[in-house]
């Protein structure tokens, strides 16, 4: 495979892990990131969410929350999502604090607010490589059921990239087919690194 992808979602855990093990799986080359200032898991209610610093192992996590509530983390689906998330990487890692991972040739986003921060943050950086950089959106709800379908989608997304022989000059057509096949509207930009 010849394109660097990075999966990006707001806590690295759910959306771009299921994206980046399904990636990865297939052979691409390929990393997941998240932009939000700290990971945050679902708790007990929408009120007591569970907080992480990015960096966190996820096994540092499962047992955390087996040691909180392994019924309802088991039932709510988080203790099989962690244990996914250990068979790709150690730990979610922060989008803005990747500079060292090197440029990557396409950026996929699950949700808008991701997609923009992403932009933002490429704005603020040096752009020496002058390399050029896909950033791609597609909302996909942060479910479970819902990333398990967008990372399909986004599989077959880059798949389609892999297979182009310049994807700068045939990106509008890529867009068009996979929007009319699989009814999800996709917003892009182009940038430098």
């Amino acid at each position: 495979m010849k394109l660097r992808h990075a999966m990006v979602c707001a806590s690295n855990q759910n959306r771009s892990m299921e994206a980046h093990a399904l990636l990865q799986r297939q052979g691409l080359d390929v990393s997941s990131y998240g932009t939000g200032s700290h990971v945050k898991l679902p708790g007990p209610s929408a009120r007591e969410p569970n907080v992480y610093s990015f960096g966190t192992p996820y096994r540092t996590m499962l047992e955390d929350l087996i040691k909180k509530d392994p019924e309802l983390y088991k039932r709510n689906g988080l203790l099989q999502m962690l244990k996914r998330n250990l068979g790709v990487k150690e730990a979610p890692q922060r989008w803005q604090d990747n500079a060292a991972d090197g440029a990557f040739d396409v950026v996929f986003t699950f949700e808008e607010r991701v997609f923009d921060m992403v932009i933002d943050d490429l704005g603020n950086r040096e752009t020496n490589l002058l390399k050029l950089a896909l950033i791609i959106n597609m909302d996909v709800k942060d479910n479970h059921e819902e990333a398990a379908i967008g990372g399909k989608l986004a599989l077959d997304f880059c798949l389609r990239l892999e297979q182009a022989d310049a994807w700068e000059d045939e990106i509008d057509a890529i867009i068009s087919r996979f929007e009319k096949h699989h009814r999800r509207r996709l917003i892009y930009t182009i940038r430098f690194y």
